[in-house]
């Protein structure tokens, strides 16, 4: 993201510019479209399960506004990962909380998938509608809509604090395990924070995102398949 850009500047190196400017319209499109999706997932699963709190709070919206987080959008345009202000979630008003809870989190990253898939349903059809060639700014836009869709779910699913894989896992821990883990979170925060930032984790999860991003690829090019245009 316009980390690399930075850095490459800074040794430098040189940058296309149109691949930039493309990057960063893929990434405000995510910003307020698509992490508006991720909450409105997370609180419209909640609802379905019991607990109304989102939208008694006025947050069961697409509003790119009601869910805007300045730090989290910064993160995703230098980083690219980040966040959205989280949508309310009172567990007291879930049947099963813990199961219940973890359905609500999975929403989330669910959507991104979808919304990665839906991406690269339209790009492979304009592919094929193109001739097999697209504009590079095109290409480039598509591109990294798709890959950051698919590395905020990615990212989301980390069992750490407070991602949505934190509520996914305790889904399985017991109450005891669980009080523990969430005693203990800032620890366990910062921990994780720090092997991700000296890329001890690196290889796994690119290896996790690729992963992603070909079954996304396969299911885009299903319909296509299925009546015959490639």
């Amino acid at each position: 993201m316009l980390i690399n850009m930075l850095k490459s500047l800074f040794y430098g190196g040189s940058v296309d510019m149109a691949s930039v400017i493309s990057q960063i319209l893929a990434t405000l499109f995510i910003i307020f479209c698509i992490l508006p999706l991720h909450e409105f997932a997370h609180g419209w699963a909640a609802g379905k399960l019991g607990d109304n709190t989102a939208k008694y709070n006025g947050r069961l919206t697409m509003n790119p506004l009601a869910s805007f987080d300045p730090i989290g959008s910064l993160f995703l345009l230098l980083f690219g990962f980040g966040w959205a202000k989280p949508v309310p979630v009172d567990a007291r008003n879930f049947k099963k909380p813990k199961r219940d809870m973890a359905l609500t989190a999975v929403a989330g990253p669910l959507s991104n998938f979808l919304a990665a898939w839906v991406g690269g349903i339209v790009y492979f059809g304009l592919i094929i509608a193109a001739g097999l060639s697209l504009p590079s700014f095109i290409d480039n836009f598509f591109l990294a809509y798709i890959t950051i869709n698919v590395a905020l779910a990615v990212f989301n699913l980390l069992p750490v604090p407070p991602l949505d894989g934190s509520k996914i896992l305790g889904a399985f821990l017991s109450n005891r395990t669980l009080y523990n883990y969430y005693r203990y979170q800032n620890i366990i925060v910062m921990v994780a924070f720090l092997i991700l930032f000296s890329g001890m984790l690196d290889r796994p999860i690119w290896w996790l995102e690729n992963l992603c991003l070909n079954g996304v690829e396969w299911l885009a090019l299903l319909p296509y398949r299925l009546f015959g245009l490639i």
